[in-house]
């Protein structure tokens, strides 16, 4: 059993408004779907498993970039705008929050019975993984989420998240399936009604090495096994600060954006008319699709893309927000008839950004660059759970003069 990582995040609490919850649930299929289209299921089912880039794929969707409610939402929103595509996708989006979480093996039963895959042996991990977490290492977080991922080949992954109210924080949980081949590999067939054949029981005797395996992490110290894995710490401050972005990145990316046209671009071509604004989040998304893990070591960068509903870098560009959705769907259909022109552009926006940091030196006002998104965020339909954008009076003259590089 392997548990590929975990993620400290201070407890915040309140709810995801409509208008986001929305639009991070077009967002959320359209990323998916792209990562399924030009990698595999596979690909999603490893990056999913990943604590880093699954902050980042928070954040880019508009959440607060370092709360506990990123879990929560994030995979309310896919698991609503993922399973009715399921079947098309190979990807099954099972559990949830609360008594949803519950759920989840005979939800795994169910889409086992859909697709052969033995959803017994499923249930079966489903159940393991939260025991794991929840009993076999004591680290004083009480599970209320579990989530069940899984796709057509039977490769899944888990992300599950505890609640420690002594301390204010939740500690969020992955797992995959990478060092289960043997078991996700092998041919099985799903009994209809009264399975009177072989299924899998962690108490017997054929299960021995599903048990040693779990034995082996009952035994290991939490700090060990922390230590050994990917393990995120999100800080308690709820403001974007320069500490908390890898501001070379930040900037290559803003130059591009900003800085360059598309036009000048012969790759980018496809994206002209898109305004700079847009470019700078359709850049960020680009790299949550196309970035290798060591791209993912400061989420907070991927909230310069739409902001955060509570206002921190800045509010959420509806207006941004909306064309970022609809240009890379376009892509999308564009790509399903054999003509990816417009994906080549967008994943070429990744690139650009990454070639440009090799010699770029960053000039950047930090804190300047987020008072200027704050300026002209009204020019973007901003809003936050607060209520919209409006225009702010500055002195010293206009906030667009402002020198980022």
């Amino acid at each position: 059993m392997k548990r590929s990582g975990s993620a400290d995040l201070p407890l915040h609490g309140g709810h995801v408004p409509l208008w986001l919850s929305e639009r991070m649930a077009k967002l959320g299929l359209a990323i998916v779907e792209t990562i399924a289209m030009e990698f595999s299921t596979s690909e999603v089912i490893s990056k999913l498993a990943n604590p880093f880039w699954f902050q980042s794929f928070g954040a880019v969707m508009g959440m607060d970039w370092h709360s506990s409610g990123i879990t929560t939402s994030v995979l309310g929103a896919l698991k609503k705008s993922v399973n009715p595509h399921a079947k098309e996708l190979g990807i099954y989006i099972c559990g949830g929050k609360g008594k949803n979480s519950t759920k989840t093996p005979e939800e795994l039963i169910a889409v086992g019975q859909r697709t052969g895959l033995n959803g017994v042996e499923l249930a079966g991990l489903s159940r393991l993984t939260a025991k794991v977490d929840n009993t076999a290492i004591q680290d004083g977080f009480q599970l209320y989420q579990h989530n069940f991922i899984v796709n057509a080949k039977g490769e899944w992954c888990v992300i599950q998240q505890g609640m420690n109210n002594n301390t204010g924080t939740a500690r969020r949980y992955h797992w995959h399936s990478e060092n289960l081949q043997s078991f996700v590999n092998e041919p099985h067939t799903f009994i209809y009604g009264q399975n009177q054949g072989k299924i899998l029981n962690l108490t017997a005797s054929s299960a021995a090495e599903t048990r040693d395996k779990s034995l082996l992490i009952v035994n290991e110290h939490p700090d060990k096994i922390l230590k050994e894995i990917n393990h995120l710490v999100m800080p308690n401050h709820h403001d974007v600060r320069i500490k908390d972005v890898n501001i070379k990145r930040l900037g290559a990316m803003l130059w591009v954006a900003h800085e360059n046209k598309p036009e000048h671009f012969e790759d980018l071509l496809m994206l002209k008319g898109m305004g700079p604004r847009t470019i700078q989040s359709v850049a960020l998304v680009s790299e949550i699709i196309y970035g290798t893990p060591t791209r993912f070591d400061d989420p907070a960068r991927f909230s310069f893309a739409h902001g955060g509903k509570d206002g921190h870098p800045f509010p959420v560009p509806i207006k941004v927000f909306d064309e970022t959705i609809n240009t890379l769907q376009t892509a999308i259909q564009r790509a399903k008839i054999g003509n990816s022109d417009k994906m080549d552009a967008i994943r070429k926006l990744s690139e650009i950004s990454r070639n440009a940091e090799k010699d770029f030196t960053p000039n950047t006002n930090f804190d300047a660059l987020i008072q200027k998104e704050r300026d002209e965020s009204y020019k973007y339909g901003g809003r936050t759970i607060f209520g919209e954008a409006k225009p702010t009076k500055r002195k010293g003259g206009d906030s667009n003069q402002l020198q980022l590089f």
